[in-house]
């Protein structure tokens, strides 16, 4: 069974369904995760984290069984920065003002907003397998545009991708999810079953492709604002990617986020590829040992 001890319930927050986890004892730490996952991503990790934490794992809205606001021309909806407000107001709504973050893939995009927008309540923040999204696009190149071409693919206007996922959505699973070549055997079971169940739900797919259209859009108009103010992450900073993976290979992760920090930045590469928390748990949980505080 996963996520042993941990409490399975869904909360409104300003009128957004979220489905979330929680469990664990000590200072609340919050997980965020990617696309095309849900929660249950975090299933090797939380149960350990929550010896010394508070966990809370929700799906991010538009994700898993969270509400999905319809499409829209400006896709704002989908920002960050709304899916960052999300975070705050179910945090604050558990009791906790001031929390610790760590996020992978979209849900780590997520947290890079917050982080900005709401620097009083992310006490440290880790990020996984990402370089600010900014960065990702006035970087691009022939590598990234073929690397990562499903970024400009789910970003296409609606209903283009939508139409061509919908047509076999565990076949585009099974290909989204080999980024270093997988079988499907590779999440759990469990896991994998629930990514399945909530991308077959009447909206989700959508939603994810809204999540890249605010990607190339919306939220890189907050993203350059946040750069021309001078914004920047004020709290430490955990930068870990996949080994395996296309982070390290295109970019200098660590010197990148410095230019985005204000406060000490720190991390490396893990023995995975993108899917850490699956792949690399202990790894992951040994680079997050001296970096989360248990006392916080």
């Amino acid at each position: 069974m996963l996520f042993e001890g941990f409490t399975l319930e869904e909360r409104d927050i300003a009128g957004q369904r979220l489905r979330l986890r929680h469990g664990g004892k000590g200072p609340p730490l919050l997980l965020l995760h990617g696309n095309p996952q849900t929660h249950l991503m975090w299933h090797r990790l939380a149960p350990a984290l929550a010896r010394r934490f508070t966990v809370i794992c929700p799906d991010l809205r538009g994700y898993g069984f969270s509400g999905k606001p319809p499409v829209s021309d400006d896709h704002a909806a989908y920002s960050k920065r709304a899916m960052a407000v999300d975070m705050l107001g179910l945090m604050r709504g558990l009791g906790h003002a001031r929390f610790q973050v760590m996020a992978h893939d979209r849900g780590a995009r997520v947290a890079h907003r917050l982080a900005l927008d709401a620097p009083e309540a992310v006490h440290r923040l880790a990020v996984l397998d990402i370089v600010p999204t900014l960065e990702h696009f006035e970087r691009t190149d022939m590598a990234f545009a073929l690397g990562y071409y499903h970024w400009f693919f789910l970003a296409q206007r609606h209903d283009l991708p939508e139409r061509m996922i919908l047509r076999d959505v565990e076949d585009w699973f099974d290909l989204q999810t080999s980024r270093e070549p997988k079988d499907r055997s590779f999440f759990h079971p469990e896991a994998r079953a629930d990514y399945l169940a909530a991308l077959r739900q009447p909206g989700t797919v959508a939603a994810i492709c809204e999540d890249y259209r605010a990607a190339a859009g919306i939220d890189l108009e907050h993203d350059r604002a946040s750069r021309a103010a001078g914004e920047r992450i004020r709290c430490p900073l955990l930068a870990l990617w996949g080994a395996r993976g296309r982070i390290g290979q295109w970019y200098a992760p660590l010197d990148i986020w410095r230019a985005y920090a204000a406060g000490p930045v720190s991390g490396g590469p893990v023995p995975s590829g993108h899917y850490m928390a699956e792949e690399a748990p202990e790894a992951v949980l040994a680079a997050l040992d001296g970096f989360l505080d248990p006392a916080a």
